[in-house]
């Protein structure tokens, strides 16, 4: 197992290379430049003026040069200083120190998706057994019909509807944000419902397209499972029905499951960028789209890689869980 984490961990070194450079040349082709949102509402910018911008953050060198630079950099876990007015350092905006470890940008985005991922597992596994054990009854129609429509669903359009229903008609959650105004006043108690009420609404549209998907992988892979031989051969040793399925059908059925749940992590990631900026969630997403629209490239750059980072584990977790769901596989 050791020998398979050290060979997986100096595998992500050209996958990294790669990711970064592609989205590093992507972002420089898109139009238009960070000097750009700096002098562009300022009539008394001369064009003197704009090439030095561009000298003091790099931008008159070749793409490739640049790449190498900013390359350099990362291999001393340097993500360099951020392109806007308060020229933080990159990994300052995503992991600041002064504020406690729950609130920072980095550890809400995971927070989040972990809470997805979970209320996908708890959702999506029981659905899709019910759904595969009992095929075109009423309950497999009425959750066919409930995938069709979370598939069709757009993100951003579902988190309006929720805001208005929930927060502005009932008033029985809140509208944004990751605490209320008087979080600091009240107890502890108080402060730990607080934020799980802020989260009840993002973390739901981060699972609702997850959830849909997984159980249809889940009813699609218990079926395959149930027509199985040994599934034929458990019941004629009187085995019972919850037996046969929960103890012999389920967990070879749980496979092809955690492939899904390894690979579903970037657009849980990619996701995070439109409820949070809808919902005002101080986390990466949110940080990542104000960067994109101020085209700063150190931070855009440092969350591609933490996210392609965060992908990459969590593949390496669904393999190292492959010999865990099924005693057929074991990792070397």
């Amino acid at each position: 197992m050791i020998i398979y984490l050290i060979k997986r961990l100096f595998a992500m070194v050209p996958v990294i290379i790669g990711v970064t450079l592609i989205s590093f040349l992507i972002i420089h082709l898109a139009p238009g430049k960070p000097t750009d949102v700096m002098t562009e509402l300022n009539p008394k910018i001369t064009p003197e003026a704009r090439a030095r911008l561009e000298k003091y953050y790099g931008l008159d060198k070749p793409i490739l040069v640049q790449y190498g630079l900013w390359l350099k950099r990362i291999a001393l876990l340097d993500f360099g200083n951020s392109f806007s007015t308060d020229s933080r350092p990159v990994i300052d905006k995503i992991w600041d120190k002064k504020l406690p470890f729950p609130d920072r940008r980095l550890s809400v985005t995971i927070l989040i998706n972990l809470l997805s991922m979970l209320l996908i597992i708890a959702i999506a596994i029981p659905v899709g057994i019910y759904s595969a054990t009992r095929p075109y009854s009423l309950g497999d129609r009425i959750s066919t019909v409930c995938v069709f429509i979370g598939f069709a669903t757009p993100t951003f359009w579902l988190s309006l509807l929720l805001m208005m229903l929930f927060s502005v008609k009932l008033d029985w959650l809140p509208i944004s944000g990751l605490k209320s105004l008087n979080y600091a006043t009240l107890g502890p108690w108080q402060q730990v419902l607080d934020k799980s009420m802020h989260l009840v609404l993002p973390v739901f549209v981060s699972a609702f397209g997850g959830i849909a998907g997984m159980s249809r992988y889940m009813r699609s892979s218990m079926i395959e499972a149930i027509n199985n031989d040994y599934i034929t051969t458990a019941r004629a040793k009187g085995l019972t029905e919850r037996a046969v399925i929960y103890k012999h059908a389920l967990r070879n059925a749980l496979l092809p499951l955690v492939t899904i749940l390894g690979l579903s992590i970037p657009g849980l990631v990619g996701g995070s960028v439109i409820f949070e900026t809808i919902f005002g969630i101080p986390g990466m997403g949110q940080l990542s789209y104000q960067a994109i629209m101020t085209r700063d490239y150190p931070v855009v750059m440092g969350i591609l890689t933490i996210s392609a980072l965060l992908t990459m584990m969590g593949n390496m977790t669904a393999d190292i869980c492959y010999g865990l769901v099924d005693p057929r596989i074991r990792v070397k």
